[in-house]
């Protein structure tokens, strides 16, 4: 199974050096320059284990951590810091408030290897699912696998057909989709669906997950033609 990993780091030889060895290691790998590039992104997509720099420009290394700690979407992926020798207060900090591990620089690549290893290895006891299959929509988590999800209205279970078409969905974020294709790929020969059998799982769907769902901005309808959805 794939995990993935965010790295925040300014140094661009740095990044690039831990992104490709991570990635010969098979690791799903997105990598970050600035605190505010990697917060947009894991507002809505998890992550499998966080590796950040401490000294950033803009928003520093610590207070990414402490965000991440305070985002229910990301509260329970491991966080590994990169440090330099002097900063023993730093260490303290982060340890403080939440990361589970530091590594000093400059460090030996085969120990970082085996320190992400390690940490998603002692994170799987804690965390139920990877986060493949992990959907999140407007900061709501939605298990695929269990089909459990958070919503407007509660934490409940959806149906199996229900978890299929956002899976569907997730798979073309951005583009528009004809309803005979979705009702091709979901539903296939089980059953005779109409286009209007879709129309009342997006209703659905606007009312759990969208703001208001009189503007809905993740399920969206393209005239004449069916649905685009938006992450």
């Amino acid at each position: 199974m794939t995990y993935k990993i965010a790295i925040l780091e300014d140094n661009e030889l740095i990044r690039n050096m831990i992104k490709v060895n991570l990635e010969q290691n098979g690791w799903n790998v997105s990598s970050f320059s600035t605190g505010e590039s990697l917060l947009d992104a894991a507002h809505d997509e998890p992550f499998d284990l966080f590796i950040l720099d401490v000294l950033l420009p803009g928003i520093t290394g610590l207070e990414v951590l402490k965000q991440l700690r305070a985002n229910r979407v990301q509260e329970q992926a491991p966080i590994l810091m990169l440090t330099v020798q002097q900063q023993i207060q730093s260490k303290v900090m982060a340890l403080n408030n939440g990361a589970d591990d530091y590594l000093v620089k400059p460090f030996n690549m085969e120990e970082l290897m085996a320190r992400v290893n390690a940490l998603i290895r002692r994170s799987l006891g804690k965390r139920s699912i990877p986060s493949s299959q992990i959907m999140v929509i407007n900061g709501y988590k939605i298990n695929l696998s269990t089909r459990e999800c958070e919503s407007n209205k509660g934490t409940m279970v959806l149906s199996a057909k229900e978890i299929k078409l956002l899976e569907f969905f997730s798979r073309f974020p951005g583009q528009s989709l004809e309803r005979a294709d979705i009702l091709e790929e979901v539903w296939g020969m089980d059953v005779s669906p109409t286009p209007r059998t879709i129309d009342n799982f997006i209703l659905k769907f606007r009312k759990l997950f969208e703001k208001d769902p009189e503007k809905p901005t993740h399920f969206i309808s393209v005239r004449n033609m069916g649905y685009r959805f938006e992450l």
